[in-house]
């Protein structure tokens, strides 16, 4: 049976989320594991947001923290998901899981390896089917999205996000110093293009806040949590320029779904004989 199967999912990030709620849904019994700080930007559909809140829902599904493996069993009884923090993936050994799912989304392998489990599933660029992983799902947007591929490697990172309604680059929005996040705008606000969304906060005492403003005119489908700690250049907010499009700031994207697709067929596939 389905419950009987465990499978581990690195990353509790918004793709990984559609993944992690297909599988829950399909009656598998699904652990995350994350970083001890998640930077999630589209955390209204993240279930990393757990390890700082205790639990996070994302449409239908809640996610618990657990400090330990001891505590998952109570979490699944209860239909919900347990997150680990367990960055390295040490709780693997221990719990024996029947498939491994790499959905860090890292652009590179962060140690995950075939020996961990009967069944390793790699999401996107950073892994190669049939050596560190049996299996890579392509994640980048166009025709081969979602793509299961048994020996090679998913598409290179290029670094520009898909386009929607026309822009593409400047949808995305970087940090302009280092230093402490600090919010002014929330997810699912509009904004106008130049406006201050947020500040940072430079650790030098003696340095004044830095302004980031909006990269272009739409809804904030995405910002990193207040008082992060950011580098220069890290993708700190993301933004929808359709106004029409507000529901989608708090629900599961086409995107994730289409790789979760993809991912349930390769665990059935393997283990639902």
């Amino acid at each position: 049976m389905k419950k009987d199967h465990r499978i581990i999912v690195r990353g509790g990030g918004d793709l990984a989320t559609g993944t992690i709620t297909r599988l829950h849904h399909a009656g598998f019994r699904v652990l995350v594991l994350e970083a001890e700080r998640p930077a999630a930007i589209r955390r209204k559909v993240a279930v990393c947001e757990a390890v700082y809140d205790g639990r996070a829902s994302v449409e239908d599904l809640t996610a618990v923290r657990i400090r330990n493996l001891s505590e998952m069993n109570p979490v699944w009884d209860a239909h919900c998901v347990p997150i680990l923090v367990d960055p390295a993936g040490q709780s693997i050994r221990t719990l024996r899981p029947d498939a491994v799912v790499d959905a860090i989304l890292a652009k590179k392998n962060l140690g995950t390896t075939r020996d961990m489990a009967p069944l390793t599933i790699g999401l996107g660029p950073g892994f190669v089917a049939g050596q560190d992983v049996d299996v890579v799902i392509e994640t980048m947007r166009g025709h081969n999205l979602g793509r299961i591929i048994r020996e090679g490697s998913a598409f290179a990172n290029t670094g520009i996000p898909g386009a929607i309604a026309g822009h593409a680059a400047d949808r995305v929005v970087h940090a302009p110093a280092a230093g402490r996040f600090r919010t002014v705008r929330q997810i699912g606000d509009f904004v106008v293009k130049g406006e201050t969304i947020a500040w940072i906060q430079a650790e030098d005492p003696g340095a004044g806040p830095v302004s980031v403003p909006a990269s272009l005119t739409g809804l904030i489908r995405g910002m990193i949590r207040d008082d992060y700690p950011v580098d220069q250049g890290l993708k700190i907010a993301d933004i929808d320029p359709r106004r029409s499009e507000y529901a989608n700031c708090f629900t599961i994207s086409d995107k994730a779904r289409c790789i979760a697709g993809s991912v349930l067929e390769v665990i059935c596939a393997a283990l639902c004989e």
